[in-house]
């Protein structure tokens, strides 16, 4: 009898602390004292279709993308993505490399830079700001993106306005060559209008960050913008997956007040997750992203993988979700 109550209030504590746990989420570190990072697993099916809602969003939610005078970072085990933010106040930031990154850690950041063997591609969502890439500084307004090529030394983001900061949205991927820096506008994006009003889902996606697109080359990385027009909430519908490639989304401009539904897993096993402004969430290969909020709203997308085909996914059909 003692015996079996042992077990059980055992098990009472394990799950407690389990829960405990899922609800914090995973450790962050500091790099220095401005760069601060955390490292998320990449996980499988046929655990995801068991998780809690704590759970889930422990590991696929990044709830902090941007804080005043931080750059944040959060490294991903799908395809070694990293998904970042940078709100520089009245002092520029300097981008700096994590320590999960390095090559030899016995050398600590001597000789380390973050894009060593990545690029990075960054899309300017708050006031205006200033990206200085090895001396030479580019402008960023309001969706304006930046791509930097791997090997890039020196990289300083700074606001131009303190009262209305910048906030320098970052994704990085691992690149095998080096291309050239590129400013990107939607002007100069490809922008296609997809949906309709009477289907919810009214929408223009631009093409920023693509091979090809304006001039721009790029290894794997792929980023750009989709606004939901007035009236509609649903985004990537039909939904589908990229076995061959993850994806992260950034959810921004979503009104006081209001929320984004984003729905991941399985086609056959989707899960809900109740997303906030300026949040983010990973998506795994083998997970469906789309979503709809309360409100119309605008989202980042940005991919990594086996190739950059733009259209290389797994298209499914709206009656076969479950």
């Amino acid at each position: 009898m003692k015996k079996t109550l042992f077990t059980i209030a055992f098990c009472l504590v394990a799950s407690y602390g389990m829960a405990q746990c899922c609800s914090k989420g995973y450790e962050v570190k500091a790099e220095n004292a401005y760069t601060n990072y955390n490292v998320r697993w990449a996980t499988g099916p046929e655990d995801a279709k068991h998780y809690t809602t704590d759970r889930l969003r422990k590991e696929y939610l990044v709830e902090k993308v941007f804080a005043p005078g931080e750059v944040n970072w959060t490294y991903t085990f799908y395809d070694r993505f990293l998904i970042g933010g940078a709100q520089p106040m009245a002092t520029p930031l300097k981008l700096v490399s994590i320590e999960p990154l390095y090559v030899d850690i016995s050398k600590g950041t001597s000789g380390r830079t973050l894009l060593d063997n990545r690029e990075l591609g960054i899309i300017n969502i708050g006031g205006d700001g200033t990206v200085t890439v090895d001396g030479k500084r580019y402008d960023l307004g309001f969706q304006e993106a930046l791509y930097i090529g791997r090997g890039a030394k020196d990289i300083v983001v700074a606001s131009k306005n303190v009262a209305e900061p910048a906030k320098f949205y970052m994704n990085s991927a691992t690149a095998h060559t080096t291309y050239p820096t590129k400013k990107v506008t939607l002007r100069d994006a490809n922008n296609i209008k997809a949906g309709s009003l009477k289907e919810s889902n009214d929408r223009v996606i631009h093409q920023l960050i693509i091979d090809g697109v304006a001039g721009v080359r790029t290894c794997q990385l792929q980023m750009g913008v989709t606004e939901l027009k007035e009236g509609s909430v649903w985004n990537t519908m039909p939904a589908h997956t990229h076995t061959r490639r993850m994806e992260a989304y950034l959810y921004y401009k979503v009104p006081k007040g209001q929320k984004i539904l984003h729905v991941m897993g399985e086609p056959q096993e989707t899960r809900p997750m109740w997303i906030n402004n300026e949040q983010a969430v990973i998506s795994p290969q083998w997970s469906i992203h789309c979503g709809a909020g309360t409100s119309n709203y605008t989202f980042i997308w940005g991919m990594c993988g086996e190739n950059l085909v733009y259209k290389d996914m797994q298209v499914v059909a709206i009656p076969d979700l479950q």
